[in-house]
């Protein structure tokens, strides 16, 4: 493994994370002159909202606003990105810390133009991970047609290596380095910000509802795939077991959440996204009906009660308060919903063509603790030290949040990194 040592004064701040809240944290501190230094673990910046199809409040797809934020990146300087990379270790404190960074093998050098004839050499094959793994693509990939930085990446994991070849051969521009090895950069930053994020959590732990089990069980965050025109599906909401067009779909709200036994909080976001997955379903398809299961629907905020005002009125849009208690396949790989009414006190049963579940937010950091000196509570959401200062968490690292909310708390965030350096 090489080692690189590049080093800056302590001005300068780091922020871990490429999703919404770490470019925006980036951004922010950039734009008023300090040197920032971007990681993020990926081959491209823009997180979950990557993801989406569309996003709150104005239901405007991502892409307009991760192009201009990739556009004030690439204008800019004072930032430095490096994608495909983990931070390995901080030493130091507020002020002046030392940090490792390793840089995985892309395979794939600066060349590249993402011209796309090695991909259609490519004989080997990968589970799509950011659709979910609801399709295939090959070993060397993009994540979308606006991915940034705009270039291909090998799975090395899944590439043939050496013993094929063919896109060595293929590329006019030697961009491809299949010996490419990691290599470890150490950086000196005044402060750090961590923006890690969020991950869905795993509706397999949650035996009641079938995810897994049964086919047409999806996840929220498999629907906003579905929906999106550069999903698998190219923007085809069909369910999974015969791609047909469902005429019936339950949500299940707090799959997961709200729950002591998996997530025993709020995850803030899944009410209004199950409100925008509806919106969805009925685009598409005038005469569905959608079924909400629900313990209590939160919208926090003005504009977030006028659109579930809205969604309240489409008369193929029905509400059910009650807890679901389990799913069961029925005829034709259709499902089954149970639960008690909490308004009626009956047992309810409602059988769909599709069931989508309102899968929780979960901080990246449950799964796998930052390497550096921070402290949680205990759902793994990092616990800001405003007092000791230095090293903050910025958006879903810190909480739950949606889009709008974890910008403005980027940019808090940004501010207390700012001021950090100014002590």
């Amino acid at each position: 493994m090489a080692t690189d040592n590049s080093t800056s004064a302590n001005g300068s701040i780091m922020v871990v994370g490429g999703g919404i809240s770490g470019l925006t944290t980036a951004l922010e501190a950039a734009e008023v002159g300090y040197e920032v230094f971007l990681i993020e673990k990926e081959p491209y910046l823009g997180g979950r909202v990557a993801q989406l199809n569309q996003y709150f409040p104005k239901l405007c797809p991502p892409s307009c606003g991760l192009e201009i934020n990739y556009r004030r990146i690439r204008d800019n300087r004072n930032i430095r990105t490096y994608t495909m990379a983990e931070v390995e270790k901080v030493e130091g404190g507020p002020g002046s810390y030392k940090v490792s960074v390793q840089l995985n093998p892309r395979f794939v050098n600066e060349n590249c133009t993402a011209c796309g004839e090695c991909v259609a050499v490519c004989p080997a094959e990968r589970s799509n991970n950011f659709n979910f793994g609801m399709d295939k693509n090959r070993a060397i990939f993009k994540s979308t047609d606006m991915a940034f930085p705009m270039r291909y990446t090998i799975d090395g994991a899944a590439c043939k290596g050496t013993s094929c070849n063919k896109c060595v051969e293929v590329c006019q521009y030697n961009a491809i380095e299949l010996d490419m090895k990691p290599k470890v950069i150490e950086l000196q930053v005044g402060s750090i910000v961590w923006a890690t994020g969020w991950e869905p959590y795993d509706a397999t732990k949650i035996d009641t509802l079938g995810f897994g089990k049964y086919k047409n069980i999806i996840t929220n965050m498999m629907l906003e795939r579905l929906a999106a025109p550069n999903g698998p599906t190219q923007g085809k909401i069909v369910r999974p077991s015969d791609e047909k067009a469902p005429e019936s779909v339950a949500f299940v709200q707090c799959a997961g959440s709200r729950d002591e036994n998996h997530l025993p909080y709020c995850s803030y976001i899944c009410c209004m996204a199950s409100l925008k997955h509806a919106t969805y379903i009925r685009e598409r398809y005038p005469e569905a009906k959608v079924y909400i299961f629900y313990i209590d629907l939160r919208a926090p905020g003005y504009r977030y009660e006028k659109f579930y005002n809205t969604i309240k009125e489409d008369p193929n849009v029905f509400f059910i308060k009650g807890k679901v208690a389990e799913v069961k396949e029925a005829a034709g790989s259709n499902i089954t919903v149970v639960a008690e009414n909490a308004v009626t006190g009956e047992k309810t049963e409602q059988t769909v063509e599709m069931v989508v579940l309102a899968t929780g937010m979960q901080p990246t950091a449950a799964r796998q603790k930052l390497p550096a000196d921070l402290k949680y509570n205990e759902d793994g959401f990092v616990l800001n030290d405003f007092d000791k200062g230095g090293m903050f968490a910025a958006g879903c690292a810190n909480k739950p949040l949606d889009v709008v909310s974890s910008n403005q708390n980027a940019t808090g965030m940004a501010l207390k990194a700012i001021q950090t350096l100014k002590r």
